[in-house]
């Protein structure tokens, strides 16, 4: 695809684009399908450069910038930043740099599950880097009066998911070892990484039914219906829209583990 001028009415029939570090942002595209079902989606995952949660800000940023440049490039009209560690590190640089497309990020689900209850204990897992950025840390001082916010770092939850280890015991056994040691007293679990949403179900089991679990996915997606009907790009095609999914991974079964992921979480 060309790049279309940014004032070109035919826009509105250029996909929107769904960026992630790998399979992730799968959990938030159903979403957005859910939502925007005439829209044609294209999705990147950049597994060949997979965790970014691991990794330093400037090279997220550096990393996100390269993707999000081609996506736009190849004709995105919208960029939807599926990844908690990617928007917090280059979000606001991306929307600087491309201020006539609409850049969506994830949102973590802080707020909602504060207003769950009185003064919940609310854990926040997510990866190293994602605890680290101003972001997450100021929307928490923000909501400080209603919740008690624990954040939990969860080492190697990224990679199993990036192998298409979503049930089984060894993922049990990693879910259990990252949450147990918090979960005395907690009220409810924020997913502060798409990843984890592959996961969810495992998740539930070791927290227990007493205990809420939340993600950004729904929000990401009314906002970015949102953010597309400011735009006026919203399409205008009254068929059915198709879903493309790539990645930077040169492992022949990754697409298998892509679909397997995506085709679960449209069954949700």
């Amino acid at each position: 695809m060309k790049k279309k001028p940014t004032n070109d009415p035919n826009r509105r029939r250029d996909p929107v684009a769904v960026f992630d570090s790998g399979v992730g942002g799968l959990s938030v595209l159903p979403e957005l399908v859910r939502r925007m079902p005439r829209e044609d989606f294209v999705f990147f995952g950049d597994a060949a450069r997979a965790p970014y949660g691991e990794r330093t800000t400037e090279e997220v940023r550096c990393l996100a910038d390269d993707a999000v440049t081609r996506l736009i490039a190849d004709g995105a009209k919208a960029v939807v930043i599926a990844c908690n560690t990617a928007t917090s590190a280059a979000a606001g640089y991306l929307r600087k740099k491309y201020p006539d497309v609409p850049i969506i990020g994830m949102e973590p689900a802080l707020k909602p599950a504060a207003e769950a209850g009185e003064r919940p204990r609310v854990l926040v897992m997510a990866t190293p880097l994602t605890i680290r950025e101003e972001k997450l840390r100021a929307l928490s001082d923000k909501l400080r009066d209603k919740a008690e916010f624990v954040f939990v770092p969860c080492h190697g939850l990224v990679e199993a998911v990036e192998r298409g280890e979503v049930d089984g015991d060894g993922v049990l056994s990693l879910v259990t070892e990252i949450l147990a040691p918090h979960l005395p007293g907690a009220d409810s679990i924020v997913l502060g990484c798409t990843h984890y949403a592959h996961v969810r179900d495992v998740i539930a089991e070791v927290a227990g039914p007493d205990v809420l679990i939340f993600d950004g996915a729904a929000g990401t997606a009314r906002e970015t219906e949102r953010r597309l009907r400011e735009a006026d790009l919203l399409t205008d095609s009254e068929d059915k829209g198709g879903i493309t999914l790539l990645s930077s991974s040169r492992d022949p079964d990754y697409s298998r583990i892509m679909e397997k992921l995506l085709a679960g979480q449209m069954e949700k």
